[in-house]
C-alpha cells in the first residue's frame, strides 16, 4: 500500500504492527517516511530516529532522516545524517543526491557539485541528479554547462517541471531570451500550481530582457493573480510600468511592493527616480552588489557583445595620447574592478596594480585574469579611508554612475593618490533638460548622470581638470547613451 501511494492505509498497519512490536524497525522507519510525505517532518525525524535506536547500521533510514530534517530547516544536522548513510553505503547514489541538495542550501555550492557527480557515476540514468547538477551550475555562473545537465535530465523524463526551470534559467543567463521564454511555457504546462507564479515571474524578466514590455507586463500580472503577496513579481512589474513610462502605475507599485516587504533600499531609489522622495547621494550599496552579483556570469559578454562597451578603451586612449604610449606608473588602482575589463589596459602601465569592488563574484571573474596583484571586495570610500599617497594613477570607468553625489569620493580618491598622481574616469552626460538642481539625477537606467559643472565644481577642490572629452560610452535599447570623459590631475600644493 505504501508503494501504491495508499498512504492512510499503510499508516495504519504500520501503526498495527508498532503495537504488536513497538521496536519493530521497518515499521517505524517507514511511518517516519509516511509522516514526512503526509506533511509532518518533525514527527518523520522523532519515528526515524527511533528506529535508529533500534538499528543505526541502516543507511536508508539515515538518508529519510536527513531528508526530514532538511524539511525542519535544520540543514546543518541533515547533512551529519546523509553523511552517515554514506559512510554505511558509499555507492547509495540517492544519498549522494540529497547530500548535494543539502549542501546547495547551505551555500556550499562547489561541494553541492561534487555530490550530484558522484550521484550520477554510480547511477548515469538519474534525472534528478542531472537536474539538481542543472542548478547548482547556474548558481555558479556556468549556464552552459547548466543548460546541458537540465537536457540530460529531460532526455530521460519529458516535461519534468524543475529540469524546465533550471533550462529556463540557463538559457535566460545565457541572454538566449527567447528560448528561456518557450522553456518557461513549458514549465508551466507541467508544474504544480504552487510553483506557477514563481514561473510566470521568471517568465516575465525573460521577456523584459527581451524587449518585450507589455508581455513581460501581463507576465507579472499572471504572478500576481496567483499569488497577490508576492513582492518581487510587484517590484518588477513597478519596474516595467516604468520602462513603460506609467509614471502614476509605477509608483503605486513600487508603494504596493514595498508594503509586500520589497527591499525598502531599493524602493526608495526607483521612487526618488521618478520624483517622489529627496535625491539619494548615491545607489544603495545592496542594490549595486545584487546587481553585479547576478550579472557576474555573463557581464563580459552581454556589456562588450550587446551594449558595445567602450569605456575601458576610451579612457585608456585618453592616457596614452597624455602620458605617452607606454606609461611606467609605479602603481595604478581599478575602482570598481568588476570582472578586469579594465586590467589588460592597465596592466602595461602599472608595476603593481589594484582592484577593488563591492562584488565578490566579480572579483571572482577578476581574479582569473591573472593581472591584478591585490583585489579587495569593499565600498570603495569606506575602503579609499585613511590611504595616503598609494597610487599614481586612479581609474574608474563606469562606476561614477552609482554615486550622485561626487565630493566625497574625489576627496578620498585625491588622499590616495600620490603628488601629481592621475583620476581618469567616464560619468553619463545629463539631458540638458533635466532639471536637476544639485547637479546630477537619476535615469531611467537607475543610474547618475552628472552635469559637467558639478563635476567640475566637486573636482576644484583636490585636483585640475586636465582634459574632458565628450564619448558614446555604450548602448541601451539600442540608442547611443551620452557621457564624459575626464582626466584630473592632483593639485600641487
Amino acid at each position: 500500500m505504501h508503494q501504491q501511494g495508499r498512504l492512510e492505509q499503510a499508516r495504519a498497519l504500520y501503526g498495527q504492527v508498532l503495537e504488536r512490536d513497538p521496536q519493530q524497525f521497518d515499521a517505524l522507519h517507514l511511518s517516519g517516511v509516511i509522516e514526512r510525505q503526509l506533511g509532518d517532518p518533525a514527527l518523520a525525524v522523532d519515528l526515524i530516529r527511533a528506529a535508529l535506536l533500534v538499528d543505526p547500521q541502516q543507511a536508508r533510514a539515515h538518508a529519510n532522516l536527513g531528508a526530514a530534517l532538511n524539511d525542519l530547516g535544520q540543514h546543518a544536522a541533515a547533512l551529519d545524517s546523509i553523511d552517515a548513510a554514506l559512510r554505511l553505503d558509499p555507492r547509495y547514489a540517492l544519498a549522494w543526491n540529497n547530500r548535494g541538495n543539502t549542501l546547495r542550501r547551505l551555500g556550499r555550492q562547489p561541494e553541492a557539485l561534487d555530490s550530484y557527480e558522484r550521484a550520477l557515476a554510480l547511477q548515469a540514468g538519474y534525472p534528478e541528479a542531472w537536474c539538481h547538477r542543472a542548478i547548482v551550475l547556474n548558481d555558479l555562473g556556468r549556464h552552459a554547462d547548466g543548460a546541458a545537465s537540465a537536457e540530460q535530465a529531460l532526455a530521460m523524463r519529458a516535461g519534468y517541471a524543475d529540469a524546465l526551470q533550471a533550462l529556463g534559467n540557463a538559457l535566460q543567463a545565457l541572454e538566449r531570451h527567447p528560448e528561456a521564454v518557450a522553456a518557461y511555457d513549458r514549465t508551466l504546462a507541467a508544474a504544480p500550481a504552487a510553483r506557477q507564479a514563481e514561473i510566470w515571474c521568471a517568465r516575465g524578466a525573460a521577456l523584459k530582457k527581451s524587449g518585450m514590455l507589455e508581455q513581460s507586463l501581463d507576465s507579472y500580472e499572471q504572478a500576481l493573480q496567483l499569488r497577490p503577496d508576492y513582492a518581487m513579481a510587484e517590484h518588477y512589474r513597478a519596474n516595467v510600468l516604468r520602462a513603460l513610462d506609467r509614471r502614476e502605475d509605477a509608483l503605486h507599485s513600487y508603494r504596493r511592493a514595498r508594503e509586500l516587504g520589497a527591499d525598502p533600499a531599493g524602493i526608495a531609489f526607483a521612487l526618488a527616480a521618478l520624483g517622489d522622495g529627496a535625491l539619494p547621494s548615491s545607489a544603495p550599496a545592496d542594490y549595486v552588489k545584487g546587481l553585479f552579483d547576478q550579472y557576474a556570469s555573463h557581464f563580459d559578454r552581454h556589456l562588450v557583445g550587446v551594449l558595445d562597451y567602450r569605456t575601458p578603451a576610451l579612457l585608456t586612449a585618453m592616457l596614452h595620447d597624455r602620458l605617452g604610449p607606454q606609461p611606467a606608473l609605479a602603481s595604478a588602482l581599478d575602482l570598481g574592478c568588476g570582472t578586469g575589463l579594465c586590467a589588460p589596459l592597465l596592466r602595461p602601465m602599472a608595476r603593481h596594480l589594484a582592484g577593488v569592488d563591492l562584488s565578490e563574484k566579480m572579483l571572482e571573474k577578476a581574479r582569473t585574469t591573472g593581472l591584478y596583484d591585490e583585489l579587495a571586495c569593499a565600498d570603495i570610500v569606506s575602503w579609499l579611508a585613511g590611504r595616503r599617497a598609494e597610487w599614481e594613477l586612479v581609474l574608474a570607468a563606469d562606476v561614477l554612475v552609482y554615486f550622485g553625489e561626487l565630493a566625497p569620493l574625489f576627496e578620498r580618491v585625491a588622499q590616495a593618490l600620490r603628488p601629481g598622481g592621475w583620476f581618469a574616469f567616464s560619468v553619463e552626460s545629463l539631458a540638458p533638460d533635466r532639471d536637476a538642481v544639485a547637479g546630477y539625477a537619476i535615469t531611467a537606467s537607475n543610474r547618475f548622470a552628472h552635469a559637467p559643472a558639478y563635476v567640475r565644481a566637486c573636482a576644484a577642490a583636490g585636483f585640475d581638470v586636465v582634459e574632458t572629452r565628450d564619448a558614446v560610452l555604450r548602448k541601451e535599447h539600442g540608442a547611443d547613451v551620452a557621457g564624459m570623459l575626464y582626466l584630473l590631475r592632483v593639485k600641487s600644493t
